[in-house]
């Protein structure tokens, strides 16, 4: 008796911090965005949706999304196949590859304002090479596509990294002997990709994806750093309705599909990256 109870006693610290740290959290603020004065209402997320920003703060972030992720995933590839083929400097090269990963969301675009900066690195490079005369505004209100591919290169700067070491570890799982079986029959080193890499690192692209996607959705400091306001994504407006306009059943309900968003894309990843049970290594 004592025995089959042991493993509910091994996951009730971890099931007691979930409950107290998660599900009762979001909890209240699931009751938070369908309230108002106590009373059940949808008038917060008619608020929400009836705000002129809203449009523009969804586009924003499904558009971020949309580019920055498949160039993460294909540099992530890219930078895991330099990775695992390394016989020597490996770790060095996977060390200096993931330096990105202990910076902080609002450091690195810190780091990136004082590129783009009027004062920054790159106007200062394109002074000295005469390319301008007086340093350009490009982060001001009106650039906003300049703003746009700041934060673009920001994000695929700063969280590449995460991609590349759940790929390192995929590919780390995947036995040599398919490479060395496919080389024997004379298999081209993309063809090796596209037959035995891809297939067999599903579950790690996956993980990857369905990751990177969620943390895509919930981008905020970098656009704070670089944009303030000019670039309004849905987690700034979450910001906003909480701390701003002092409407916190206006920001649950921008929490929630927040929520509702990267779930269905995770269910939408699930399904198309499905690993069938004979592909399993």
């Amino acid at each position: 008796m004592h025995g089959k109870a042991l493993p509910y006693l091994l996951l009730m610290p971890a099931t007691l911090f979930l409950c107290i740290f998660f599900l009762y959290p979001f909890a209240l603020v699931a009751f938070e965005a369908v309230t108002r004065d106590g009373a059940f209402t949808f008038d917060n997320f008619r608020t929400m949706a009836g705000s002129w920003k809203f449009p523009v703060t969804v586009r924003n972030t499904l558009l971020l999304a949309a580019i920055v992720v498949p160039i993460q995933l294909t540099m992530a590839l890219l930078m895991a196949s330099v990775v695992s083929r390394l016989e020597t400097g490996r770790s060095a090269a996977l060390y200096v590859f993931a330096i990105p990963l202990g910076i902080s969301d609002l450091a690195a675009g810190l780091i990136w304002l004082a590129i783009f900066d009027q004062s920054g690195f790159l106007n200062t490079l394109l002074s000295s090479l005469g390319v301008v005369d007086r340093p350009v505004m490009f982060l001001g209100y009106q650039s906003k596509l300049t703003i746009f591919i700041a934060v673009a290169l920001a994000e695929i700067w700063r969280a590449t990294a995460i991609m590349m070491v759940i790929l390192v570890a995929g590919m780390g799982l995947i036995p040599k002997e398919y490479y060395e079986a496919a080389e024997v029959f004379g298999a081209s080193p993309w063809q090796r990709f596209v037959r035995i890499t891809l297939p067999l690192l599903r579950p790690s692209l996956q993980t990857a994806i369905i990751l990177r996607v969620i943390l895509a959705f919930e981008v905020f400091a970098v656009v704070a750093a670089l944009g303030g306001t000019n670039l309004p994504v849905l987690m700034g407006e979450t910001y906003n309705w909480q701390f701003t306009l002092q409407d916190r059943n206006v920001a649950a309900a921008s929490a929630l599909l927040i929520l509702a968003i990267s779930i269905g894309f995770t269910l939408f990843f699930l399904r198309v990256l499905r690993v069938p049970k004979e592909a399993r290594i």
